[in-house]
């Protein structure tokens, strides 16, 4: 399915969330959050109550550091450290802890292997425009098989606010040197890219393919329902 609300302008970048968007990360997340709990749930001092102490270490780390809310690595490493040093860990030890738990759950979150057909899809867009990707997420794309097939990688945190914040596309636009409606950001999220694309001046497609309820109520310029009717984008 493809639904044109408006019609497009111009376009020469095409900007991808990557979190559900190009793979589903739904089983990517549980086996990470797994890696990160097995670590922690073999520590003596961690407690039995383990979600609900977890949740809690989150708060506190966010109420100590605000800007926390825009960077999800920096803000599970906080919330690790927090854990350890109130566990009663030593300085170093807690430090040793909450590095090896984050590692845990890193090195899980890069297990992914994006299909051969949406690879196929990224190569033959990237004959007719630049790609970039634009994530509020931390996974390390040059870690799996989406290594080396955009120009541009922003991540929320490291290079700016996170969407629904203008900030990444600001960038984008900025490092790129183009106009900022030649941008069109593909996403499945209507609350953080549609709406983030939507204020930065940008145009968006927006990927309904989650059963999710969202609060934006604006439109993106296209709606798909499959990543691959992007291919009505290419021109023959």
């Amino acid at each position: 399915m493809i639904r044109f609300n408006r019609a497009l302008s111009p376009v020469s970048v095409l900007s991808f969330d990557l979190d559900d968007t190009l793979y589903n990360n739904h089983p990517i997340i549980k086996s990470a959050l797994q890696a990160q709990a097995d670590y922690l749930e073999a520590l003596d001092q961690w407690p039995a109550d383990s979600i609900s102490y977890w949740l809690k270490c989150r708060e506190c780390a966010l109420k100590q550091d605000a800007t926390l809310i825009d960077d999800v690595t920096r803000w599970r490493q906080a919330a690790l450290h927090y854990a350890m040093t109130d566990l009663g860990f030593s300085a170093e030890q807690a430090q040793l802890h909450a590095e090896n738990a984050y590692q845990a759950f890193a090195d899980a979150r890069s297990q992914i292997t994006v299909t051969d057909e949406v690879l196929e899809l990224l190569a033959n867009l990237s004959k007719h425009y630049r790609l970039i990707a634009i994530t509020n997420g931390n996974v390390e794309v040059e870690k799996f098989n989406l290594n080396g097939v955009f120009e541009l990688v922003l991540q929320a945190g490291p290079h700016g606010k996170a969407k629904p914040h203008s900030a990444l596309f600001d960038s984008a636009a900025k490092k790129l040197e183009v106009p900022h409606k030649e941008i069109l950001h593909i996403g499945d999220s209507l609350d953080t890219d549609v709406q983030g694309a939507n204020n930065a001046g940008c145009q968006s497609v927006w990927l309904n393919n989650q059963a999710t309820q969202y609060r934006y109520q604006g439109l993106a310029d296209i709606e798909i329902s499959n990543i691959m009717a992007l291919n009505h984008l290419i021109t023959k």
